[in-house]
């Protein structure tokens, strides 16, 4: 039989903000590596990782771009929010800090990216216990008042880090299908790949390709 021309059906693009520190980039690597990064180096501008994941059953490649949480570059990390299907704003929930700039980044995000793009609040380092210095509770009332998904994760462990991005996804799928989503628009950041040929199927049996980030 011929081979469908990709084995995946969509692409969606994700951003991944929030302050410095917080894990954004070791978030991305447990995703991408499923391995932690112990020393993850600050990101200058712009790091950028691919995975493919089942959603529904349709495989799905996840185009994530994971930017830089200093001030010095929101300017350039700005740009890349456009056309963003899903995006992940990280804290620490260890530096109540990062919690309290939250308002900001979805300032940003809002007025940056489509209106429909799914936005998911994710505390990560829910390993640190011990430490925490912002409680789930308060963290999921700001999420539910402003429409955003929520779940606290650990980049460490990899506790709910799969489960942050195949949420959002699942989400991102379910306004694809009620029409909520316009696939034709640029800034919907979801592309729709051809499926197999007529006579054609999709090779249920291929591997997602395994991408690594640069982070």
């Amino acid at each position: 039989m011929t081979a469908a021309p990709y084995n995946y059906s969509y692409i969606f693009k994700y951003i991944i903000i929030g302050d410095m520190g917080v894990g954004k980039s070791c978030l991305l690597h447990q995703f991408t590596e499923k391995k932690f990064m112990a020393d993850c180096p600050h990101t200058i501008g712009v790091e950028f990782g691919t995975r493919i994941m089942e959603v529904n059953g349709q495989k799905v490649k996840l185009q994530i771009w994971d930017t830089a949480g200093q001030e010095r570059f929101r300017a350039v990390t700005r740009s890349y929010y456009r056309g963003a299907a899903g995006a992940l704003m990280v804290y620490d929930i260890t530096r109540r800090s990062t919690y309290n700039h939250l308002s900001s980044w979805l300032t940003d995000a809002r007025n940056l990216t489509n209106p429909n793009t799914v936005i998911i609040l994710i505390g990560n380092k829910g390993d640190l216990e011990a430490q925490r210095d912002v409680t789930y509770e308060e963290a999921k009332q700001f999420a539910e008042e402003n429409g955003l998904l929520f779940l606290e994760a650990s980049a460490k462990t990899g506790e709910n880090v799969e489960e942050a991005f195949l949420e959002a996804a699942k989400r991102i799928y379910q306004n694809i299908q009620d029409g909520s989503l316009d696939l034709n628009a640029a800034e919907s950041g979801v592309q729709h790949k051809p499926s197999a040929p007529q006579g054609g199927r999709l090779n249920a049996d291929s591997q997602p390709a395994k991408e690594g980030c640069s982070c």
